[in-house]
């Protein structure tokens, strides 16, 4: 599968865009990529916040023909993003349920997913988040990002390239994914 990718400076939220395109346009898979978001959100309506050079990209598909619980599709989105920072940085990352990524128990990263019911179709939107240059501070909740690190400046472009083909690879699998294949990504 390939997605159309879209890139903008600065929108409100990369998922947020995602949906205004599935609503307007014929488009059936697609990636949106931003240097900056204005109004980025993260599980439970919590605000993401959003530091130039780090990476924000939602991906969307129709997962009408997918049989996977959306916990399942969360799973397989937070190992698909994990195995794209492990092209970066060497030791332990780990999932903390349900949705955020995390290296030294530190956040580095997390995943909104959202659906969309369109024109008979039901899509879903995965918003990623990645720490790639600077972290924000949480009260009560550790982050880090990759230059800290590895003390080595990702290229959020180089980064992006990567996401969008470890997804044009996988997503083609998801209609035949079920538990025993989650360890196979």
């Amino acid at each position: 599968m390939r997605l159309k990718k879209f890139s903008f400076k600065t929108v409100n939220s990369t998922n947020d865009i995602a949906i205004k395109i599935i609503k307007k346009n014929k488009i059936q898979s697609g990636m949106i990529v931003a240097e900056k978001q204005k109004k980025g959100r993260g599980q439970y309506g919590k605000k993401w916040t959003s530091y130039k050079g780090n990476m924000f990209v939602s991906i969307f598909f129709p997962i009408d023909k997918i049989k996977l619980s959306l916990n399942v599709l969360t799973k397989i989105n937070c190992l698909l993003v994990k195995k794209l920072l492990s092209n970066f940085y060497k030791g332990k990352i780990t999932i903390k349920k349900p949705n955020d990524i995390l290296i030294n128990h530190k956040k580095i990263s997390g995943i909104l997913q959202e659906t969309l019911s369109n024109s008979g179709k039901t899509f879903i939107i995965i918003g990623i988040g990645i720490n790639l240059i600077k972290s924000p501070n949480l009260i009560n909740y550790p982050t880090t990002n990759i230059l800290h690190l590895t003390n080595i400046k990702i290229s959020n472009h180089n980064t992006v390239l990567k996401l969008k083909k470890l997804y044009e690879k996988f997503i083609p699998m998801f209609s035949k994914f079920n538990k025993i294949d989650l360890d196979k990504i």
